[in-house]
């Protein structure tokens, strides 16, 4: 015979609430144009940084600060090539994620 656990409604609301302050901090670090326009570029290869400022016009300290973000945050990894860092998306829910909310807002505008 299973027995069966259950969850008291302090229980479920503290799951809840942890589950809402992971999804609010993905979307903080999912706030910035610029982590989105990096996402979109690696999504599906990897490339290094010379790569991607040749597709988003910004500066490469700025680049590089946001690639930090994304990496810290769990959604890219790296590989060291030589003297080149090569950036890839290794949480795929999250080019979905970027995917759906894009073509959502596209769709309304």
């Amino acid at each position: 015979m299973t027995k069966r656990v259950q969850r008291t409604n302090s229980e479920v609301d503290a799951q809840a609430n942890q589950m809402f302050e992971l999804a609010a901090d993905l979307f903080s670090v999912l706030s910035a144009p610029m982590r989105l326009r990096i996402i979109r570029s690696v999504c599906d290869s990897e490339k290094n940084v010379t790569e991607m400022l040749k597709e988003i016009n910004t500066t490469q300290p700025n680049m590089s600060q946001h690639l930090n973000t994304l990496y810290k945050a769990g959604i890219l990894g790296k590989r060291r090539e030589g003297v080149q860092i090569y950036y890839r998306v290794i949480d795929p829910r999250v080019t979905e994620l970027c995917h759906s909310v894009c073509a959502h807002v596209s769709s309304d505008t």
